[in-house]
């Protein structure tokens, strides 16, 4: 490559902006910082689901159509094959990249890998999660959990980096794979430029506490249906709102016919859309049950929150705990239904003044903003690069 020639960067992702979520927006960042460091950059990726839209940055966006799930959800062995098989071919005949970006799961680093290989590409992992660790956590064991384990070991120790969203991540890679060098902590955050206290806001929708999110085993949000239930009958005038998917979603309507139309589920909505629900919000809610495999994780639906101005219930365990309660950033409470009615009902009775929710956003601004996991991520990826002469 002549010292002339910018940079060509592809990242390979089943999730990409429009769509919802914290890889989305994580990746976006990363491509944006590619692109302002001179970078070519190529998003290989998947077509949003239905009426999620948005502008791409200065990169191009290859979308191709991919099996979700009942709950919108590219997620399960199916689903996943079908960003897989499509993504070996777009991969192999796509113009050659100097360095490719990939995501979990690990059988998308596994077709990266082979393609690299084939093609002498290095490749960069993007590690928000060891996604071994999580399917012990949810129960998966036997062959199924050694050939995960055996696969991402194999796609990690493989890289020519890995890109480490906490300290905790970086500690689970290392234990996984022996690597003492090449694991890099680019930190983890939210897009303030969607997520700020400015802009439009729901006035109109009364009293509410909102969840927007992923509904799954994992972050255990049928913990706030829970504990809503037990306040709503005293609070008759405040409503929960459960924006999101997940494979929870059709249980957690169940668990709450009985509350009435207080509880609504709505689809998912565009960040621009959840940041003005957040700017009215009594407060929004993230949470990571314990003891299934994500206990070092960031719930980034508080970051989100905080960024647009909306205090935090979280409940669970990670470093969301301590960070909440070293600077006041709402309540974090076991994940039990009892210990979050009671911070539901300590948000209802003192709700929060709108000079503490701009210093909420200030807050988050400082030491969480995305667009500078995206400029120490692009220099790690464009550090992997092999300089030819």
């Amino acid at each position: 490559m002549t010292q002339q020639q910018a940079p060509r960067v592809t990242i390979a992702s089943r999730l990409f902006a429009p769509e919802t979520g914290a890889a989305a927006y994580r990746l976006k960042a990363l491509a944006n910082g590619l692109a302002e460091q001179g970078a070519e950059v190529r998003v290989i990726t998947t077509r949003p689901p239905h009426g999620l839209t948005g502008a791409d940055g200065d990169y191009q966006v290859s979308r191709w159509p991919v099996l979700r799930d009942a709950g919108g959800n590219v997620r399960g062995y199916i689903q996943y094959l079908s960003f897989d098989i499509p993504l070996f071919f777009r991969l192999l005949l796509a113009p050659k990249p100097d360095v490719v970006v990939v995501e979990p799961p690990p059988t998308t680093g596994l077709i990266v890998k082979t393609v690299c290989w084939l093609r002498r590409i290095p490749y960069v992992y993007f590690s928000a999660d060891v996604s071994s660790s999580a399917a012990k956590g949810i129960g998966v064991k036997g062959p199924a959990l050694r050939l995960l384990t055996w696969m991402e070991r194999w796609v990690l120790k493989s890289a020519a980096g890995i890109l480490a969203v906490s300290e905790g991540v970086r500690q689970e890679v290392r234990a996984l794979t022996g690597r003492e060098h090449g694991i890099h902590m680019v930190g983890t955050g939210v897009d303030t430029d969607t997520f700020s206290p400015v802009g439009d806001a729901k006035p109109d929708e009364g009293a509410f506490f909102i969840y927007a999110g992923t509904m799954s085993e994992i972050q255990g949000a049928g913990v706030f249906v829970d504990a809503f239930a037990l306040i709503a009958q005293d609070n008759p005038d405040v409503r929960l709102l459960m924006f999101g998917q997940g494979v929870e979603l059709e249980e957690l309507k169940a668990r709450a016919a009985s509350i009435g139309p207080q509880v609504q589920f709505r689809p998912p909505i565009s960040g621009s859309d959840v940041a003005s629900y957040f700017r009215s919000a009594v407060a929004s809610l993230a949470s990571v049950r314990p003891g299934k495999g994500y206990d070092f994780a960031f719930a980034t639906k508080s970051l989100a929150g905080l960024a647009a101005g909306a205090p935090t219930i979280y409940a669970g365990v990670g470093p969301m705990v301590e960070l909440i309660e070293e600077n006041t950033l709402g309540i974090a409470s076991e994940w039990d239904p009892a210990s979050v009615a009671l911070a539901m009902k300590a948000m209802i009775a003192n709700p929060v003044a709108e000079e503490d929710r701009s210093r909420l956003s200030a807050w988050t601004e400082e030491h969480f903003s995305l667009r500078s996991v995206g400029q120490a991520g692009a220099e790690r990826v464009l550090s992997c690069m092999k300089v030819k002469d």
